[in-house]
């Protein structure tokens, strides 16, 4: 942690949480927004593989979601990361990425990192990749689910950034 991130501290997401995670992911301007519902569902679930990051009064101001997929039990998909407006370009993303993948790695075993980035996201490809780099694990990249797939209208292929085996 950064000393611009010394006042923040880093743990597990609250059901209360869910609001505040729901506000961040859509301030960000850059993620595809879910229902407040999901944000709550996602804070009770899946707290054990998601992080977030409080402020002093221990307010969220960034998070990462996830989950250990179910085909592949070694493996932690990260679903969202977000930082609120306010404390971005401090590194806290790559924390919040780095500490969870530690935590996750620690309780569940898990030596590889998926995420899928929509093409031109530059913060996301620039965070995945720094932290293949860190790590010192290869990353490989392949298109997901095509712009096609989506009933929603336009939306852009999802790419699947593939991270791993982390080294030691």
């Amino acid at each position: 942690m950064t000393a611009a991130q010394a006042d923040l501290q880093i743990d597990r997401p609250a059901t209360a949480d869910g609001a505040a995670l729901w506000r961040i992911a859509r301030d960000s301007e850059a993620l595809d927004l879910n229902s407040s519902y999901s944000y709550l569902l996602w804070c009770r679930d899946f707290a054990g593989t998601s992080a977030v990051a409080r402020d002093e009064r221990g307010e969220p101001v960034g998070f990462v979601t996830g989950y250990v997929r179910p085909d592949r039990p070694h493996t932690l998909l990260v679903w969202q990361v977000a930082v609120d407006g306010a404390y971005r370009g401090r590194g806290l993303a790559a924390s919040l990425l780095d500490g969870l993948v530690a935590r996750v790695r620690r309780e569940h075993g898990v030596t590889g990192v998926e995420t899928t980035i929509t093409p031109g996201n530059t913060a996301s490809e620039r965070l995945f990749t720094s932290f293949a780099e860190r790590h010192g694990a290869p990353l490989e990249r392949e298109v997901l689910f095509p712009a096609a797939l989506f009933p929603d209208g336009p939306h852009d292929s999802e790419v699947l950034y593939r991270i791993g085996p982390l080294s030691l």
